[in-house]
């Protein structure tokens, strides 16, 4: 039987809905990072171009507007989607106006805490981008428009595409990937062939999503609720990804402790994660640079 389990970590607190030792769906939440469904006080900044709030420490954009608040003014808002990371403007969070209450927003998941199994798999595949399956695998991309999928397999078309649908349908709930994804199937000829891979979808994604039929290309998008980075969006700010990732492996060491890890992740690590660790392992703490390590290769060891 399938259950949540929640782990707190040093940077971040993940949520994993884990069936024996595989991991169904996984959510991540950022400290430093205001979490969507959280209500809080707001100070409005701009209205042109676009209508910009600045709020513990953040901007959010309120694509609905406000009304009865000038420039300078207070105001309620609700966090509708957490920012993205990044310096694009669109990648800010996403708010709306509120006569609510300030609340927090509510768990990731109704779970109870634990370790989660799987997930340092579950984190290549983040960082790839490439999820294998019987007959094929997908490569995953986020782009300004979308998440792309495309597929790739040496099985005939049609079964390939099938296999490829229930694949994508798990990669996209593993992932936590909302918003637009499009997927880029094989060209599949004929109309009740070309049903059965959107059956496929409609049968193994969770709901709500909304999707296309699949095109004569072999094209079908599919719409989901976003209310957070993916787990690939994430991964694409390797630094702090990777960093966040080395402190939960190195939660388990007892006693002093050396980080060793690329110099752009040493700079991630933030003082308070430092300080937390310390306290955590039971000892001093020490950052060692390696600029000959990969971003993904950091590790933690007895100093």
């Amino acid at each position: 039987m399938a259950e949540w389990i929640i782990e707190e970590g040093i940077g971040e607190t993940r949520a994993a809905l884990v069936e024996g030792d595989d991991i169904i769906e996984a959510r991540v939440r950022r400290e430093g990072v205001t979490p969507a469904g959280t209500v809080i006080e707001a100070k409005l900044i701009a209205v042109a171009p676009r209508v910009t709030v600045e709020a513990g420490g953040e901007q959010f954009l309120l694509p609905r507007g406000v009304s009865g608040v000038s420039e300078g003014g207070k105001l309620f808002i609700e966090v509708t989607r957490e920012a993205l990371g990044g310096t694009e403007q669109w990648k800010r969070g996403l708010a709306r106006m509120t006569d609510e209450a300030p609340r927090p927003a509510p768990p990731l998941a109704d779970g109870s805490p634990g370790t989660i199994p799987g997930w340092e798999e579950l984190l290549e595949e983040a960082r790839s981008g490439i999820v294998s399956f019987d007959g094929g695998e997908l490569r995953i991309e986020p782009t300004a428009a979308m998440t792309m999928i495309d597929v790739d397999g040496w099985l005939v078309p049609d079964k390939l595409a099938q296999m490829a649908a229930w694949a994508s349908a798990r990669a996209i709930r593993r992932l936590d990937i909302g918003g637009s994804t499009g997927i880029d199937f094989p060209s599949i000829e004929g109309k009740a062939e070309r049903g059965e891979i959107g059956n496929i979808l409609d049968m193994y994604l969770e709901k709500p999503f909304e999707r296309t039929a699949m095109n004569g290309f072999g094209f079908v998008q599919v719409v989901r609720p976003r209310t957070r980075a993916s787990l690939i969006e994430l991964a694409a700010q390797r630094a702090a990804f990777e960093a966040r990732a080395l402190m939960r492996r190195a939660e388990a060491q007892v006693g002093a402790t050396r980080l060793v890890a690329h110099p752009a992740v040493i700079a991630a690590i933030l003082p308070d994660w430092q300080e937390r660790l310390s306290r955590k392992v039971g000892g001093p703490l020490t950052l060692q640079a390696d600029p000959k390590l990969a971003m993904s290769g950091a590790y933690a060891q007895k100093a």
